[in-house]
């Protein structure tokens, strides 16, 4: 008697990108792309994506309290993901289903690594604690110019507690995303977000497409 072959894994793709790159544009397009494919997909974001983490994005974009010490900015940021990954996605993925995340841990090295300038042994240190083995599949980084990207996303609503720094703060961000994505080549993607939504959309689509009827993900 044949046994019933086991579920496979779902796939974990990340979206990233400084200030107005056009991640939220974009997470809608590839979320109808994917499903017009036939993939079972969950979107979702960080920090947030469940009750709890939600409740701490607030916290963290908040311009009602007094600013925060570095560590407890990436301490919160790392309660958010524990509540996201074991609520959300990790269930998720074990069910088959792919999931599509706008941010992860990735934005964490860039923002309070590259812009805060919090020691990156110490995200480390958290990032194994919070999430074991679990990486992304794919991390699709949305890169632009600073000033442009930030005149984007001031001019689309009230500057959060991030968009209220300074260009140099995020022109650290930007410099760690690169790093990064330097030196993990075969997970990362780097799309330039300076284009129209639509050749943006395209890059994103053909780089999706390579995770399509391959192995098990992470």
């Amino acid at each position: 008697m044949n046994q019933p072959s086991p579920k496979r894994r779902g796939r974990f793709i990340t979206l990233e990108g400084g200030e107005g790159a056009g991640k939220s544009t974009q997470v809608e397009g590839l979320k109808r792309f994917l499903e017009d494919q036939g993939i079972a997909l969950v979107t979702t974001r960080e920090p947030g994506g469940t009750p709890v983490a939600e409740a701490i994005r607030g916290l963290l974009l908040s311009r009602d309290h007094p600013a925060m010490h570095p560590d407890t900015e990436l301490l919160l940021m790392f309660a958010a993901r524990a509540e996201h990954l074991r609520t959300l996605i990790l269930p998720a993925l074990e069910a088959g289903r792919w999931v599509l995340c706008d941010r992860f841990t990735d934005a964490t090295y860039a923002y309070q690594g590259g812009g805060r300038g919090v020691d990156p042994a110490r995200i480390a240190a958290l990032e194994v604690w919070v999430q074991g083995p679990v990486r992304p599949d794919l991390t699709l980084l949305l890169d632009m110019d600073v000033k442009t990207g930030l005149a984007r996303a001031r001019g689309r609503s009230e500057a959060d507690r991030f968009e209220q720094e300074a260009v140099e703060f995020f022109e650290r961000v930007r410099e760690a995303y690169l790093e990064r994505a330097r030196s993990e080549p075969a997970r990362y993607r780097i799309i330039d977000a300076s284009r129209s939504v639509e050749a943006v959309a395209g890059d994103l689509q053909q780089a999706v497409s390579s995770l399509m009827g391959t192995g098990q993900g992470t």
